[in-house]
């Protein structure tokens, strides 16, 4: 008689998807994306080796999920930010938001705009919306500040994004981007 181990017993929890997206997410907290294997998703997710193929069609498809799942989260912190605030304190909250996650999910971060994940100019169904919330919100902001011009929020977004890389990159501290960037915003505002 087979004895089936009681460790696998979350395989047959009915929300394989959901265990599998938890374990990946915790194990990106930890490690890089392209250190995490389907195998060590399945270790994480206490299933056997072979459970991920249901969910993802191969390591790109988890990739891809980790992606989706991690702009879902920064859209969420950008969100909160900029909610209930008056427009330049939304567009310096906003931008802090995206630095700070930048900082303190490095690898979050990353795999949001690893170009062989989310390929650019043809983001996956679930990532395409996310990636107009986000400019929607930081645009909104940057508008209401008064930086409605298209050039106006592209040095914006160049602004944040460039502080975030380098700053989670680790070649100043967190509290230096957020100083630089609330400061060149204050400059490039109108009157």
């Amino acid at each position: 008689m087979l004895l089936v181990s009681s460790s696998r017993a979350g395989y047959h929890h009915g929300d394989l998807a959901h265990a599998l997206e938890t374990a990946a997410m915790q194990l990106l907290a930890e490690k890089p994306a392209h250190e995490i294997s389907l195998r060590e998703v399945a270790r994480a997710a206490d299933v056997s080796h072979n459970a991920p193929y249901h969910h993802f069609a191969d390591r790109r498809g988890l990739l891809k999920v980790l992606a989706e799942r991690s702009m879902a989260d920064l859209v969420s912190e950008v969100r909160t930010a900029t909610a209930d605030v008056d427009p330049v304190s939304a567009l310096i909250a906003g931008g802090a938001a995206y630095l700070r996650f930048a900082v303190e999910r490095p690898n979050s971060f990353d795999v949001i705009y690893d170009p062989t994940v989310c390929i650019p100019g043809d983001p996956s169904e679930v990532m395409a919306p996310l990636i107009v919330d986000l400019e929607n919100l930081l645009g909104a902001a940057s508008a209401a500040a008064g930086l409605a011009d298209a050039e106006d929020f592209l040095g914006v977004w160049g602004l944040m994004h460039g502080l975030a890389t380098l700053c989670a990159a680790g070649h100043f501290p967190l509290e230096a981007a957020l100083a630089a960037y609330d400061a060149s915003i204050r400059r490039m505002l109108p009157g």
